[in-house]
């Protein structure tokens, strides 16, 4: 899921060096949200590996 987000950040920097705003704006977007999932996932495993670990 990394790997996705930072496939849409390197597309959003592309397109933002061209000038395709729109496009741009959408893959940033797209990445945040998948960052932020990435995020969540991985606090979750944390958790459970700690609480399973006991």
């Amino acid at each position: 899921m990394l790997y996705w987000t930072l496939v849409f950040l390197v597309i959003a920097l592309v397109a933002g060096l061209f000038g395709f705003g729109g496009i741009a704006t959408a893959s940033a977007g797209i990445a945040k949200i998948l960052f932020g999932i990435f995020i969540i996932l991985f606090l979750a495993s944390l958790v459970f590996g700690a609480l399973r670990s006991r």
